[in-house]
Order: structure tokens, then sequence, then C-alpha cells
């Protein structure tokens, strides 16, 4: 006021008030109280183009009656906010240029009910897609990829209502059941492996049931049509037509596990049991129990909208947008995955510091180091991999799916991640290369090398599985071993010496004047117990290499006590092996070791094969054989007890 007739103070009070006012306005948009009054932040800065404010849109297209709370760029929802509509529906996350970009949560009212649809997953331009967890109102969950907002590519259906649970782990095109999938009928306690077209199963397929039973079958539109194969418990083999009740009717042949074959005309005729009218043929052999699915499922038509999300990742050179893509199968919450989404956007440079990494660690053993590492990650992309890769093992192979004719089918799938992955890390590491301005090794290792390095790092992920088919399949040649290591255990180690023709000087005894008691006490103690301790390992580790390890520190314990019985060295000939590997097999009494040698011959790296190694596992594998075979004579059995 004492300034207001001068018109210099008047201009300068105008200038003041002006100021104050932008002043004010800058405070509102970013809303801070700490800008300086005067300097960069003053007169004459712009205000921001990002802001923060609410807006109900009343005629503009797609978002015609919603409410948008949160961040603007150049007037469209841009960064974090919220958009709700009346009728209930509401999206929380991220924006870019007016659409829903990035992660978000989706709340979807269902008509005629008091509940909610909700989707968690990432959105690009609008649209789901990529990785999401959606809780539908329904009591069902859907774990898996998205395109264009409908179910595509690999995903996880489960129910977990008790009208009727089920759980669909599998591909999907266009909302819908297509491809090479799995189902699991907890009520009907089966499981179905095969193919699927428009929700329904469609082509070849294998059903698993509870009560031990397996068939392949061709369906179409979920119905059986032509002739199967099914496998009875007791290895009996049925080829023909036989009903949803697994009825046989009409022309078909029935293999007796004994080698006997059936083959005729069968028909059931009112719970009166099977009747048949064919030849029965008593000259065959017995069989090797029957593996499915190989020819039906080839190995790499399995699990594609897996491996494709990699590719794709692969193509965007490593893009951290694309790494949101598979992220979450490592995730058991929506809580968690929210948290992984957080992380991703906060560490810019995670794709960058893998390609880093993947140059400096080229050779071995940094190599296997890395791998070993990278696959145990739940950020690393191969890890990532590997953990959606278990997700669909566990849903074939494991519950109702631990089945021995399925085993063949388990193996290869095995050996084919570990190819799988080595690809991507040669791809990775190509594209690191490749933004270096580098080119890829000329000596780089051949994809069976690579692969068997990968082997048994991923092995233990999947070991728990795979060890239950192998039990399986090799249950009754184990039953038999058992048998016979409880009717040598009848023995004393003297008697069990003499019993295998082990020679005399290389039996453990430096005073044979003890007495009898005595001897019996010492040499049950001390003989051979070094090597028999060292082969009991043998089931301590899921790594065939480090099986092989076990077996070939055995064969030296076993050398190094008749060495130091000798008194010089010694190099045990295969006609003394053989009896004293016998003598410590028995006396390790593992468990399935049938199982224990054939995944260890199946998986083992093949540059083993001929060497020494090979050649301790096929004298373990004829001791194992051997006491199969034992049968003592009741007068033996008597003397030995």
């Amino acid at each position: 006021p004492l300034l207001a007739d001068s018109p210099r103070a008047e201009k300068t009070l105008l200038a003041v008030w002006r100021w104050k006012l932008e002043q004010a306005v800058r405070q509102a948009l970013h809303g801070k109280r700490d800008f300086p009054l005067w300097g960069r932040s003053g007169e004459g800065s712009e205000p921001p183009a990002r802001r923060f404010f609410t807006y109900a849109f009343r005629t503009e297209g797609r978002l015609r009656g919603a409410t948008y709370e949160g961040e603007w760029l150049w007037g469209k929802p841009h960064g974090k906010g919220t958009l709700k509509w009346h009728d209930g529906r509401n999206h929380v996350g991220d924006f870019q240029e007016g659409l829903e970009h990035g992660f978000g949560i989706c709340l979807v009212p269902r008509r005629s009910e008091d509940r909610y649809d909700c989707y968690k997953c990432h959105w690009y331009q609008g649209k789901m897609q990529g990785y999401g967890i959606c809780e539908y109102g329904s009591d069902l969950v859907y774990k898996g990829y998205f395109k264009d907002n409908v179910r595509q590519g690999f995903g996880i259906l489960e129910n977990f209502s008790t009208d009727r649970p089920f759980k669909y782990t599998g591909q999907w095109e266009n909302d819908k059941k297509n491809g090479y999938g799995v189902w699991e009928d907890r009520e009907r306690g089966e499981r179905y492996i095969g193919m699927w077209l428009d929700d329904l199963r469609h082509g070849e397929g294998v059903v698993v049931t509870q009560s031990g039973l397996c068939y392949q079958r061709t369906f179409h539109a979920d119905k059986m049509v032509g002739s199967g194969i099914l496998l009875l418990e007791d290895d009996s083999v049925y080829e023909g037509n036989f009903t949803e009740d697994l009825a046989f009717v009409g022309k078909g042949k029935l293999s007796l596990a004994n080698g006997f074959v059936l083959e005729g005309t069968f028909s059931a005729r009112g719970g009166r049991g099977l009747h048949t009218r064919g030849v029965l043929n008593t000259g065959s052999e017995p069989r090797e129990p029957r593996q499915l699915g190989l020819k039906e499922f080839p190995v790499e038509k399995r699990w594609t909208g897996i491996f494709e999300q990699f590719q794709e990742f692969l193509h965007s050179g490593c893009k951290e947008e694309m790494e949101e893509s598979f992220t979450g199968f490592h995730i058991q919450s929506s809580k968690e995955l929210r948290k992984s989404q957080e992380y991703l956007f906060c560490t810019e440079e995670i794709s960058e510091d893998i390609l880093e990494e993947l140059v400096q660690h080229q050779e071995l053993p940094s190599l296997q180091s890395y791998l070993e590492k990278a696959l145990r990650s739940s950020l690393h992309p191969l890890g990532k991999l590997l953990r959606a890769l278990s997700t669909a093992f566990q849903a074939t192979y494991s519950g109702i799916g631990a089945n021995r004719h399925l085993l063949a089918m388990a193996q290869e799938e095995v050996k084919f991640y570990a190819k799988k992955i080595w690809e991507f890390y040669q791809g990775l590491l190509g594209l690191a290369l490749e933004q270096r301005g580098r080119a890829p090794s000329e000596e780089a290792d051949p994809r069976s090398k690579g692969s068997s390095l990968v082997l048994p790092l991923i092995l233990p992920t999947f070991y728990p599985e795979l060890s239950m088919l192998y039990m399986l399949q090799h249950q009754r040649q184990d039953e038999l071993y058992c048998q016979g290591i409880v009717e040598l255990s009848l023995f004393s180690d003297i008697q069990l010496l003499e019993f295998l023709d082990v020679q005399k000087h290389l039996w453990p005894l430096k005073d044979l004047t003890l007495t009898s008691n005595q001897r019996r006490s010492l040499v049950k103690d001390k003989c051979f117990l070094s090597a028999t301790e060292c082969l009991q390992k043998l089931i301590t580790t899921v790594d065939p290499r480090e099986k092989l390890e076990i077996l070939r520190k055995t064969y030296e314990e076993l050398e190094r006590t008749v060495s130091r019985l000798l008194e010089q060295e010694f190099r045990l000939p295969m006609d003394d092996l053989l009896p004293l590997l016998m003598f410590v097999v028995s006396r390790a009494k593992i468990q399935h070791l049938g199982a224990e040698i054939h995944l260890i011959r199946d998986l083992m790296d093949p540059t083993n094969q001929g060497g020494m190694l090979d050649f301790l596992l096929t004298a373990l594998e004829s001791c194992y054989e051997h006491i199969q075979r034992i049968r003592l004579h009741p007068k033996e059995s008597s003397h030995s007890s």
C-alpha cells in the first residue's frame, strides 16, 4: 500500500504476484514445498510436462465413463495411475500414452454374482500380453501367458472348487486348450497326456489311472476312436478296442506277462467275466515293460509354448520389457508377482549385467560355475526357463503320472531340456558378443558336449520324479535283489567269502589262531569296511558323474585293502574283482540298486562309455543280476544260520 502510488512499484508488485502464482502451480503439480525462491526453478522456468490429477472421461472413446487418477503426460495418462468405471471395473498399474502398458491389476465384476475376476499381469499397448496370474471368481486360477487379452502359449488352469477339481498344464491358443497338454482329473483319479483341439481331447493321448492302469488311444472331440493299447499292472498288454470303462470288445490281442499270447474276439457279458474266442500261443518269450508316448509325442513338439517365450526374448535383444514376458513360474502368489515386476522396473540394467557376465565366463571351469549359478537364480533367463520346465515336468510325471510306462518319455524329456538350455545359453552369448562387436569363437563346444555339461546341473530339479519312475520300472528286479541280499546276510563274513569263492590270500585276516567267535566278530567289523561304506554313498548324490566317481573310489578302496594285506601294490584282475565287489554290494545293502544302475547308465556322459568307469558300472550290474538269482538250498541255509 505504501508503494501503490508509484507506477514502478505497481509493476514490481505485479511481477512478484505472477511469480508467486506460478510457484504455487509448480508446487501443486509436483506435490512438493521445497522450491527455491529464485534461480533455475524460479521465475522463467517452464511448468513440468508430467503432472498428477483426477479426470472423468465423458466422451473419449474406450475410456468413456471412466475416472482416471494418476500421472499424465501431454494430456494422456502416463505413469502410475488408477482407472475406475461405474460398473465396478478398475485397473491399477502403469500407463503409457493413454494405454495400459506394463504391470497392472484389473478387477472385473462377474455378472449376477457378487464376485470379481482379478487379472494381475503384464500389459502391452492396452492389452494383456506376457505372463500373468488370473484369479477368476469361479474358483479357477490361471497362471501363464497372454496375447491380445486372451490366453495364448503355455499356461496352467486349475480349479480349486470341491465340485470337480482339475488342473490343466499345457498349450493355449485363442483362449482355448490347443496342442500338447496334461489334464489331471482329481475326482476320477486320472491324468490325460496328449493333444487338444478347441478345449477337447483330440488326437493321440495317454491316460494314466490312480490304480496303475495305463492306456493309449486316439481321441476325436473328446471321444475314443479306433483301437488302442491297454497296459495292466502285471505287465500284460492288450491291443485292440476297449470301452470307456476299459472292457475288452471286438478283435484284439492279449499278451500276458509270461509270454503267452491270446488273440481273438473279446466281449464282456453283464459282469460275468471276460469271454473270448480265439487262439492261445504259448511259445512266446517274456517281454520288457512297454513304453508309451515316444512316437506319438515327439520331444521337440512338447512344451513349445515355453520355448517360444525365450526365443522372443532373444530376438528382442534381451530387452527389459520382454524379460517381464516370462517372469513368474517360480512365483506362488500375486504379491510375489507384483514385487518381481517392481524389481524389474527398478533394475533397468539387469539384462545388460547378465550379458556382460556371459562374456566373462566362457571357459571351463568358469563356464560350469556360471551356468550352475544362473540355473539356480530366479531372475536369470536360464533360471526362469528351468523353473518353467520343472513345472511342466511335475505336472506330467508326479503323483498319478508316476507310471513306469512313462519312464522313457521322461528320460527323453530331461535330455532334451539340457540341449535346449545349452542352445539358449549359446544364443545369449552370441547376442552379448555381437553387441560388443566381437565374433563368437570358432572352436565353440558342439551341442552334445554342451548339453552333457548342462545335464548334471539340471538333474537335481527333475530327480524326485525321475527317480520314482526308475524305481517303479525296476521294482520287480529290485525285489528279487533284496531277497538275495537277505539270504546272503545269513552268512558270517568268513562264510560269505567262502561262498563267493574269494581267494583266501585276499581275506583280510591277520591272526587265524583266534577262536571262531573272536574271528567272526573281528571280520564282521573290519572286512572290507572302507569299500562298503564308500559304496553306500551312492544314494547320497543325484549326479551320474559323482555316482561313477563313488564307484571308482570303491574299487580303489578294495585294491588298497588287498595291497595292505599282501604288503605290496596289487591290481585286481576281473576274476578277483567280481567276487570281492559282490561281497561289498551284499554288505552295503543299497535299496533300489537296479534303479540307481539304470539311471547312471541312461544319463551318464557318453564320453565315459567304453572306459574304466563304464567297466566298473558293468561289473556292478553283473553283481546285481547275480544276487537276484541267488537261492540257497535248505542245507546251506540251515548251515549258515
